[in-house]
């Protein structure tokens, strides 16, 4: 079997079946899939689970445990799963019709241990904007020979994972935390004995109010000082920390000084996490803002880099108010 379709569940009995249609709708039939409800309390996702994997018994298993968080979930999905590759799909999104074929083409083609692919982020039922990691679609690469791979999506459903990575690795997902994709994708890609990337748009990924993205509840993005422990303690446990530290330096930049720190003043600019994430930053990476990979970040991210290092949280926000209204 190639693919291993591994799809958490919680509380989206109003976007399951949509995701779940959108897999079998695949003209492809090398695959299996893995519903894990993750002790969904809406009353609906379980018993949709279940009827799924009634009418399809032959390619449908679904598996019912306590809430442990998405993390715990992919967890349950990689140990059952009997397929080459694993494929991850958040229960709120869809894919493409024909992404099974392409990705199996492109396995064929490179048979790389991490397969990346373009996704269309949708908004009310309107795609907003593409996703497209831009790398060369006609070749592999490895982190050691092209590091900023690091710099690329760091999200499950972006690729396609050898399920051989997580097994002889003892990598996982860390359960019950925000940012748990971030600390665990960028572990598999140095792992990797290679991975390549197709141009096609073959995820939709749906934005929601009540996404990470989205939600008002400011105090769980300090999981992401775990999630960043975590990512840094094994690159350094493995030898790895000094020979990628401009590379995890501007992973630290993109992730905690820009994006949670623009996602916690956007609700709360007086919120003591953002001088948390300032000096972070600082204590992982006292030269942060020497790292050669800060010249490629664009005009508009560098002024903002500029007014969080100078603690001007409020003009911030109100860049974003404005930007908002503009758009």
């Amino acid at each position: 079997m190639i693919f291993s379709v591994v799809i958490p569940v919680y509380n989206v009995k109003d976007y399951l079946p949509k995701c779940i249609d959108s897999v079998l709708a695949q003209d492809f039939e090398d695959y299996e899939v893995i519903l894990i409800d993750d002790g969904s309390t809406d009353g609906e996702s379980g018993a949709i689970c279940d009827r799924y994997a009634a009418a399809h018994p032959e390619r449908i298993r679904a598996i019912h445990k306590p809430n442990g968080g998405v993390g715990e979930a992919r967890n349950v999905g990689i140990d059952a799963a009997q397929g080459e590759y694993l494929i991850f799909i958040d229960s709120d999104d869809y894919i493409a019709p024909g992404m099974f074929r392409v990705l199996a083409d492109a396995v064929a083609r490179f048979g790389s241990d991490i397969i990346g692919f373009g996704a269309a982020l949708e908004a009310n039922g309107v795609v907003v904007k593409e996703l497209v990691d831009p790398l060369p679609t006609d070749r592999t690469f490895t982190l050691a020979d092209t590091p900023e791979l690091m710099q690329t999506m760091p999200s499950p459903w972006s690729r396609i994972w050898r399920r051989s990575l997580f097994l002889d690795s003892g990598v996982r997902y860390p359960a019950r935390i925000w940012y748990e994709d971030l600390c665990t994708s960028v572990k598999l890609l140095a792992l990797a004995k290679s991975a390549a990337f197709v141009p096609d748009i073959l995820y939709y990924y749906v934005d929601r109010t009540n996404s990470i993205t989205r939600n008002t509840n400011t105090a769980r993005n300090a999981e992401l000082f775990t999630a960043f422990d975590n990512l840094l303690d094994w690159y350094r446990e493995n030898g790895l920390f000094e020979r990628y530290y401009n590379e995890l330096s501007r992973l630290a930049v993109d992730h905690v000084l820009l994006a949670a720190s623009v996602r916690v003043l956007r609700v709360d600019p007086q919120s003591e996490l953002l001088d948390r994430f300032q000096d972070y930053v600082q204590a992982q990476f006292p030269d942060y803002m020497e790292n050669p990979y800060l010249q490629t970040l664009s005009r508009s991210h560098k002024l903002i880099l500029r007014l969080l290092r100078q603690r001007k949280y409020r003009t911030v926000r109100m860049l974003f108010a404005v930007k908002d209204k503009l758009s």
